[in-house]
């Protein structure tokens, strides 16, 4: 890889580490420690939900004004504010207000990231290095590593409970996002995009009127849509299956540890066997939909057999779609609008995902094989719709 890609892929894994050290453990402490109501902490989940990834066009359609640099490095000093904020919070406006900055930060840092690792990627690709998949594979990777050893550090953190133990977690996650500050400030070259106003208004309806962004968009979302089932479908799997939900942890593990160690070769060889973007992320939606069917029939047999095919099947399904998606990007809207393509399909497709929830959760509460078999369907329906390259 390339000095840049080196820095970008670093930088989403030590983005994760810091994220996934505190906001795992979140809910417990404003519920626990600081004995808040259920409906304010599920508030304050949605709300922090909702400040990152509703609203990640912001942060791409500014990457595309000012470029990456600017908006990293501010999302970077917001994410060390949030957390020492976090990690004093006491009070329902001081958790409002931490939580926040916490979440516009990463609407800031990561599509200025992510589409600046698409263009790393397409660059290294023209020039005759790897195929840009095998780069944004890596970058997954990478994030998924952080996203594992994360909650580690957070748990070491975190032993013996109580808000000194959280409020150390809060200032090392602040800890983790200044170094990451620090090493852009030296390492991320400066490429300042200036664009005129009506030029950039331009942008904006190009890239939200376009019929075949707006498919690509749609098909993603039954990705993320079926994605989300690892923490809603899968959990109550493992209450009907085992008793319990003391292996969703290991699951979690198992799902993130696929990705770290079977990103590049699973890219090698959807490269050996010609599989063009779009066929990627066409065979990836099928091994999706063929997790949900496996765990409807693995669902007669005792223990987790149809829980740990679901995670496996899914995860090598999210290796083949992930870096497609970022990689077809460029192709449907051009270099000079990667990073508002980037963070409008993260909004569009959240708010899919938002509004599927409800019926999804109602569909998981019948018993048998059919709410399976149903899910089985969406990614079916995602692949039709995913378009071709120009």
């Amino acid at each position: 890889m390339t000095p840049l890609a080196r820095l970008l892929v670093a930088s989403q894994f030590a983005f994760n580490v810091g994220f996934f050290a505190v906001l795992p453990y979140l809910a417990d402490h404003l519920g626990g420690t600081l004995g808040l109501g259920g409906a304010f902490v599920g508030f304050v989940l949605g709300l922090r939900t909702f400040s990152q990834q509703g609203l990640f066009v912001v942060g791409g359609a500014l990457t595309d004004r000012y470029g990456p640099r600017p908006v990293v490095l501010v999302g970077c000093a917001l994410r060390v504010a949030g957390f020492v904020w976090l990690a004093f919070a006491a009070s329902a406006w001081t958790v409002i207000g931490s939580v926040v900055t916490v979440g516009f930060a990463a609407a800031l840092f990561s599509p200025a990231v992510e589409s600046e690792i698409a263009r790393e990627a397409l660059r290294v690709e023209r020039a005759g290095g790897p195929r840009r998949t095998r780069t944004l594979a890596r970058f997954s990777a990478g994030g998924q590593a952080g996203a594992l050893l994360g909650p580690v550090l957070g748990t070491l953190l975190l032993y013996g409970g109580g808000a000194g133990h959280f409020r150390a977690a809060s200032l090392a996650g602040a800890g983790v996002f200044l170094v990451v500050l620090a090493a852009h400030i030296r390492l991320l070259p400066r490429r300042t995009v200036r664009e005129a106003d009506a030029e950039q208004r331009q942008n904006w309806r190009t890239v939200l009127g376009d019929r075949r962004f707006l498919l690509l968009a749609l098909a993603y979302s039954t990705y993320l849509l079926a994605y989300n089932q690892l923490y809603l479908a899968l959990p109550a799997e493992l209450d009907r299956a085992t008793g319990s939900q003391a292996a969703l942890g290991w699951l979690f593990a198992l799902s993130s540890a696929l990705v770290v160690f079977g990103s590049s070769p699973v890219e090698r060889l959807a490269a050996a066997a010609r599989l063009g973007r779009p066929a990627m992320i066409r065979t990836g939606l099928l091994l999706i939909s063929a997790a949900f069917a496996t765990a409807a029939g693995l669902r007669t047999l005792d223990g987790p057999a149809a829980a740990i095919a679901f995670t496996v099947l899914l995860t090598l399904g999210q290796m083949l779609v992930l870096p497609a998606t970022r990689a077809l990007l460029p192709d449907l809207t051009g270099q000079g609008r990667i990073g508002l393509a980037t963070g409008a399909l993260s909004s569009l497709s959240g708010l899919v995902v938002l509004a599927a929830g409800a019926p999804i959760g109602a569909l998981l509460d019948r018993d048998g094989p059919a709410p399976w078999l149903l899910l089985a369907a969406v990614p079916v329906l995602g692949l039709t719709l995913v378009p071709s390259r120009r």
